[in-house]
């Protein structure tokens, strides 16, 4: 059974340079997206960051020494770098200095990460950061060739003003880069990493804004982070992925096509610009179900009196794209405070869904839900079963929904093939 997010481990080794502090944001990013990161740090590493840094963001034991007490907590010992060789999905060296590279490309092993690099036989990741001289320096240019062509994925570093005051390529690439190709290289390997190679996902995300005045609008706490998940996840198993996002803080999801809206009726335009490319529909977007009738030309005052505002609803896009189903499979959300699967359940049957997921919010969802990096629910059929999802990182959740929506395409494509 292939591993989820939440079990794969990557194995993070920081090198020494200067560029050593951003790999704390990089292990930020990866346990967000789900993964489990476990650090190693070269001595040199350790003169530009301690190891506590990296122990609390990623609640592990760094591990700094060939030769420490590896006892673990349940009084087992072992071989430290080979257990971790056996149990990395994937080795990500960043930074990368040419001392490191060097080692690597002649098999040397003088500490714990050279050494493990040795026992391992998965997919690496290296991201150089060094002088624009010694990146350019045909030894090392001769060691990358040789990782390259040993198979090792190598983020080529950026170009600009480096620590030593020289311009020019050697600085280490952003985090969000490095963390975006460690990413393709473990899903890379993952068995079921194309299932949606056939398939175009349309995916709405965020809050809808509807206007009161020139200043003021009506909207909901949705952050995004859901449906920008699942639009990251489609797209990494190989999908077309159009994204129609309300307003949110996130950065646009890589290789997405992004349709930025604001208002409910922006969004159902261009869900219906786009449908007729659409194989998958999964509608997350926190849409507004009213917004004001009429809307003020000029900022509204604030007065003594009490102010009473009319409402209209807003168009019913998932209604709509139910209505339009045709072949497509059609996922829907409902955020509820109580019942939250017998809604679900009336919710698909009433907009013709293919599944619901039902979450949870308020009081007791603490933790999940809008806002968090965290979500939980259920995976409401069309059958009625509904399938629990415990709290985990949304990327996982939506690896886990996505899994169901394969499923559903593949039985529509049999299907159609038997007609």
């Amino acid at each position: 059974m292939p591993k989820t997010d939440s079990s794969r481990l990557i194995v993070l080794g920081v090198s020494g340079g200067i560029a050593a502090y951003k790999a704390a944001e990089l292990v930020r990013l990866l346990t967000d997206r789900g993964y489990q990161v476990q650090v190693v740090m070269t001595k040199a590493a350790q003169r530009f960051i301690g190891a506590l840094t990296f122990a609390s963001l990623s609640g592990r034991k760094v591990i700094t020494d060939l030769f420490e007490d590896n006892t673990s907590p349940t009084g087992e010992s072992a071989i430290e770098h080979i257990a971790v060789a056996q149990q990395a999905d994937l080795l990500l060296i960043a930074p990368a200095t040419a001392d490191v590279i060097a080692k690597f490309t002649h098999g040397l092993a003088d500490d714990f990460l050279t050494t493990m690099h040795l026992a391992y036989d998965g997919p690496i990741v290296i991201a150089p950061a060094m002088n624009s001289n010694m990146w350019a320096h045909p030894a090392t240019q001769e060691n990358i060739a040789q990782l390259r062509a040993r198979g090792a994925t190598i983020i080529d570093p950026d170009a600009g003003e480096l620590a030593c005051g020289m311009v020019g390529p050697g600085r280490l690439a952003e985090p969000e880069r490095i963390a975006n190709a460690a990413e393709r290289a473990l899903l890379a390997e993952s068995p079921g990493a194309r299932d949606l190679a056939s398939e175009t996902v349309l995916v709405t995300a965020g809050p809808t804004c509807e206007p009161l005045d020139p200043v003021r609008f009506l909207s909901n706490r949705s952050s995004g982070r859901m449906g920008y998940a699942l639009a990251e996840e489609a797209r990494s198993r190989g999908a077309r992925v159009i994204l129609v996002s309300g307003p949110v803080v996130l950065a646009p999801p890589r290789d997405c096509e992004l349709v930025s809206v604001e208002t409910a009726a922006q969004m159902h335009q261009a869900v219906l610009d786009h449908l007729s490319d659409a194989t998958v529909f999964v509608s997350v977007a926190a849409v507004a179900d009213y917004r004001p009738r009429t809307v003020a030309a000029l900022k509204l005052k604030k007065q003594t009196a009490s102010l009473t505002l009319e409402l209209e609803p807003t168009p019913d896009i998932l209604q709509e794209v139910g209505r339009l189903k045709g072949n497509r499979t059609i996922v829907g959300f409902a955020a509820e405070t109580n019942d939250v699967v017998e809604y679900a359940r009336a919710k698909l049957t009433a907009k013709n869904c293919d599944l619901i997921v039902a979450n949870p919010v308020g009081a007791d969802a603490a933790g999940t839900g809008f806002g968090s990096s965290q979500n939980q629910g259920w995976l409401v059929e069309r059958s009625g079963e509904a399938v629990a999802l415990p709290p985990m990182a949304k990327r996982e959740m939506a690896s886990r929904i996505l899994d169901r929506v394969a499923e559903l395409r593949r039985k529509v494509e049999s299907s159609v093939t038997a007609r």
